[in-house]
């Protein structure tokens, strides 16, 4: 592994330009030609990397300059890029979009620049002609850092259109490297959080990410990408390695050491090994998977396991118990409202989890896990270890956050601060903190307000974390199953 493997960014001026097209069909594009391709997603979301693992065969990883830091950009990268021939980025909103009121940070362009990598802008170029040139003129000229190597012009009408489009760009001097033309049936389909996941479509999935890589072979100049990423520069710093960063940071929130290149981790799609284990052989960390909870980084699991954990994904939309064994359970993201009857409907699980959760056990969850871990969801019986309901509203709740924990937890100590996401249209009431459950966390941005439920070992909370931006957390909590 060097610090020179090839890599792109590709970019748009806005959201609902084709990046997830592009960026998901070249890498499709590009494994079918034999190359090993890390995927890669700027900012927190979950669901892209879903369709990157699906065209690369390896782990969606995401990149966050907000909730893990700038310096971890590169060391993450290198650690996700390990063995590969060349990396694919995709961009987050528009370029230059970072998190509200703080400048470039988290940006595409931001994380461009970290990585040292030129960028591909992609156009949408519908109802336009002469127009694209000023507009790729500024986006190109706006941070002089930001190298934008090329154009892919998307949703061009006709032979006459990408004429006129072409010459129009002729001035810019930037080069056009590929012109794709509208296609209504290539794409994914979309809900209230986004795209469809690849786990409650895999076929459908499969079939989508075959005709992106068809779409993208078809109207791009796929060896003048492959040239451009490789002309990114070498990076300063070392592959992110969970084990060393388990044991080399003392506290969950404490400065992190340089970083030095470690073992290869699994690549599998799920993040852990091919048996859904972490290298761990210590207690037995079981961590919710299947179609309702989809939402999860990998280095979680690389975590969990570098600390000493056997990690085993179960299922709860099919799993009647917990796997044998369990000392601590980890309920992350997904669409649990989406799946609400079905959940409600495995009645077994729902009460061994409210047994382990009841009794002690450690238990981590966040958004959709808060939701699963409710009274009840929409009307209906959920596992019942907190005495609060939840149900959908018609506000989206969107946006980075700057916390502090308020109680102690299997996740922090009070005090510490981290940095998180939320994403969710749902309500729960009564709110944080509520019955004999303590508040989790103190949220100072955007507003000021408490969220989530402490009690005892149980942490569950809207905010999704990093846990690379303070591994301490893993270590915490492994500890907490060893002792409870």
């Amino acid at each position: 592994m060097t610090d020179t493997v090839p890599r792109l960014v590709v970019a748009a001026p806005s959201s609902g330009s084709g990046k997830t097209t592009v960026a998901t069909g070249l890498m499709a594009a590009l494994a079918a030609r034999g190359l090993v391709v890390s995927p890669h997603k700027v900012g927190p979301d979950y669901i892209d990397p879903g369709y990157h693992a699906l065209a690369t065969g390896r782990v969606g990883r995401n990149l966050d300059a907000y909730l893990c830091g700038p310096e971890l950009i590169g060391p993450l990268f290198l650690h996700g890029a390990r063995g590969c021939d060349i990396a694919v980025v995709e961009g987050v909103m528009g370029l230059y979009d970072g998190a509200a009121g703080e400048g470039e940070l988290a940006s595409t362009a931001h994380v461009a620049k970290l990585l040292r990598a030129p960028v591909v802008l992609v156009v949408d170029a519908s109802s336009q002609s002469r127009s694209v040139a000023a507009l790729v003129h500024g986006f190109t000229t706006w941070d002089p850092q930001v190298r934008v190597g090329g154009v892919i012009l998307n949703k061009v009408a006709s032979a006459r259109h990408e004429a006129l489009l072409r010459e129009a760009l002729e001035a810019v001097g930037v080069p056009v490297l590929g012109v794709l033309r509208r296609a209504a049936d290539v794409g994914t389909p979309s809900r209230h959080l986004g795209l469809v996941p690849v786990a409650e479509r895999r076929g459908e999935a499969v079939s989508a990410v075959a005709a992106m890589a068809a779409h993208v072979e078809a109207g791009c100049d796929v060896p003048g990408l492959v040239a451009l990423a490789h002309g990114a520069g070498a990076l300063p710093c070392a592959a992110w390695d969970a084990a060393e960063a388990v044991a080399g940071v003392p506290g969950g929130s404490a400065p992190r050491p340089p970083y030095r290149p470690g073992r290869p981790r699994s690549q599998a799609p799920d993040g852990l090994d091919g048996a859904g284990r972490g290298p761990g052989s210590g207690p037995r960390v079981a961590v919710a998977g299947g179609a309702a909870f989809t939402f999860s980084y990998a280095e979680h699991a690389e975590l969990l396991g570098a600390a000493g954990a056997e990690v085993v994904v179960f299922d709860p939309l099919r799993d009647e118990a917990l796997p044998e064994g369990t000392r601590g359970l980890v309920v992350g993201g997904g669409f649990p409202e989406v799946y609400a009857a079905e959940l409600s409907a495995n009645e077994p699980l729902r009460k061994a989890v409210a047994a382990f959760a009841l009794g002690g056990g450690p238990v981590a969850a966040e958004c959709a896990g808060l939701l699963y871990l409710c009274r009840e969801l929409d009307g209906l019986p959920m596992c019942g270890v907190l005495d609060a309901g939840a149900r959908m509203s018609e506000r989206l709740t969107l946006g980075y956050r700057d916390a502090v924990a308020v109680s102690d937890s299997v996740l922090a100590a009070a005090g510490e601060r981290r940095r998180g996401h939320e994403f969710h249209r749902t309500v729960v009431e009564p709110g944080a903190g509520s019955g004999t459950a303590a508040p989790a966390w103190g949220v100072h941005v955007p507003d000021r307000r408490v969220e989530g439920f402490v009690r005892g070992n149980l942490h569950a909370s809207y905010l999704h974390t990093h846990w690379a931006a303070a591994p301490g957390v893993a270590r915490r909590f492994v500890e907490r199953c060893r002792t409870s």
